[in-house]
C-alpha cells in the first residue's frame, strides 16, 4: 500500500492513496495469449485423418475457417463435433447465413469413398459456399523426367 501526505496538516493525516498494478495483469493476459496460440493449431488435429498426398503447394488456411473432416468410416465432423449426413446441408446453411467469407476447406482421409465427399461437396454447395478447397499433405517433388545419366 502507498501512502501520501495530504495538504499541510500535521503529519498524523496520511490517506490511502489506492493504485492499480497492471503489470501481473500484463503477465497473465501474455501468458494466456502464448497457451491460446500454441494450442490453435492444434484444434483441427483432433480427427484422425490420414490425407492424400498432393504435389501442388496449398494456400493459406484463414485463422476464421470452417474445416469439414471425413475420416475413414466416412462420418463427418466440424471443429471436432460429429454431424450426422443427412444434417450437413442445414449445418452449413446456418454457420454461413452471416459469413462474408463463404469458404469451406475439406480434410477427408484417403480412404473415404469418393461419393462421400461429393455429397460433402454439394451439401455446402447448397448452402450458398462460394469457394471449396481441399486440404492435402505436401510430398516430395517428383524426379524430372528426361534426365539421363
Amino acid at each position: 500500500m502507498a501512502f501520501g501526505k495530504v495538504g499541510q496538516g500535521k503529519s498524523e493525516d496520511y490517506e490511502e492513496m489506492a493504485e492499480i498494478n497492471i503489470i501481473p495483469l500484463v503477465d497473465v493476459m501474455l501468458v494466456l495469449l502464448i497457451i491460446f496460440m500454441v494450442t490453435a493449431p492444434l484444434s483441427i488435429g483432433g480427427i484422425k485423418v490420414e490425407l492424400p498426398l498432393s504435389k501442388a503447394r496449398g494456400g493459406v488456411v484463414d485463422e476464421d475457417r470452417v474445416v469439414l473432416s471425413v475420416d475413414k468410416s466416412g462420418g463427418f465432423f466440424l471443429d471436432k463435433q460429429q454431424i450426422a449426413q443427412a444434417a450437413l446441408e442445414a449445418k452449413f446453411r446456418a454457420i454461413y447465413a452471416f459469413r462474408q467469407k463463404k469458404e469451406l476447406y475439406i480434410r477427408a482421409d484417403t480412404a473415404v469413398a469418393y461419393g462421400k465427399v461429393v455429397f460433402a461437396m454439394s451439401a455446402a454447395k447448397l448452402a450458398g459456399v462460394t469457394k471449396l478447397a481441399m486440404l492435402t499433405n505436401a510430398s516430395a517433388p517428383a524426379p524430372q523426367q528426361g534426365a539421363h545419366h
